[in-house]
């Protein structure tokens, strides 16, 4: 077993990462800084506010990016659950993203910023982010938004969070979801990174990087094959007829390709797959790095939601 498998070890290496991305974060107009996600696509007004979800885990502080003025009276809603391995606090990073399906969509954007490991670890964050889907449901017409047209997606990590809230509501019954998207998500914790396999001999995310993220998130092993965390591994093995319909995105040399696939071909089976589409020579967060992808896949999810909404009317 790798010393980045142990719990101590992990946690550790989890915080230092967590400092150093504060700091990124913080220098002015710096290469991740919140200055700099916002400078992208700037022909994409960004309209925010702030709010606070009240959850059983503990607050989760949003910012809502409204749509342009003329869009619907009651606007549909996104929730949208930023990346970064369950370890990393960073909903800036999806600015631009939320501010295009904003527009491109017209639709009211939830960007949240979700509890992370170590400080809260699983089940914590799953928890916390159907608690909002949830809420967003049930008061979202008090802020003017459509919960009853309500899409959840996310990127990476968040692209987990929002598969495992797709499955609490199914078990639940509710709310509906009219679209879960999930781009380039990791689906099977069970299965070790180190035994994962890329496209490529450097994938951008690599095995030692899974191993901290997966210790951090889920540091006892036996529950990593817990169905809100390895739906696309082998031991969840349940009937997902019923389950929101799915955009699934994947990047052709990301470690996490194939368990994305396997999923997408596990919701096929039940109808509930819409598209899974594969972003050709392209890695892990790749949206992040180059622009011309992100805006094809961009106006990819916006078309989806566009429809998927419009068909929840």
């Amino acid at each position: 077993m790798s010393i980045l498998a142990r719990p101590g070890v992990a946690a550790l290496a989890a915080k230092t990462m967590q400092g150093l991305t504060g700091l990124a974060s913080r220098r002015s107009g710096g290469p991740g800084s919140s200055a700099a996600w916002q400078a992208r696509f700037p022909e994409y007004p960004r309209d925010v506010s702030e709010l606070t979800v009240p959850t059983s885990v503990a607050p989760a502080p949003v910012t809502v990016y409204a749509p342009p003025t003329g869009t619907a009276t009651r606007p549909p809603v996104h929730i949208n659950f930023h990346g970064g391995g369950y370890v990393m606090s960073m909903p800036e990073v999806d600015d631009a993203l939320c501010r295009f399906l904003a527009v491109e969509a017209g639709v009211v954007v939830v960007n949240v910023k979700y509890v992370v490991a170590p400080q809260h670890p699983f089940p914590a964050p799953t928890t916390q982010a159907y608690d909002v889907v949830r809420w967003v449901a049930g008061h979202g017409a008090e802020h003017g938004w459509d919960g009853g047209r309500l899409t959840v997606g996310g990127q990476s990590a968040g692209g987990g969070l929002t598969a495992a809230a797709a499955r609490q509501s199914l078990e639940q019954g509710g709310p509906a979801m009219a679209l879960q998207v999930l781009h380039y998500p990791p689906l099977d914790l069970a299965t070790a990174a180190k035994a994962k396999k890329a496209a490529v001999a450097k994938p951008m995310l690599r095995p030692w990087m899974g191993e901290i993220f997966d210790t951090a998130y889920v540091p006892d092993p036996r529950e990593r094959a817990h169905r809100l965390v390895s739906p696309a591994g082998a031991a969840d093995t349940a009937d997902l007829k019923g389950i929101a319909p799915a955009l699934v995105i994947t990047a052709e040399y990301d470690l996490l390709r194939n368990e994305a696939a396997r999923y997408a071909e596990r919701l096929g089976t039940v109808g509930a797959l819409v598209e899974h589409h594969e972003v050709g020579g392209a890695d892990h967060g790749y949206d992040t790095k180059d622009d011309e992808r992100a805006r094809a896949t961009y106006a990819l999810i916006a078309r989806h939601i566009r429809q998927a909404t419009a068909a929840a009317s």
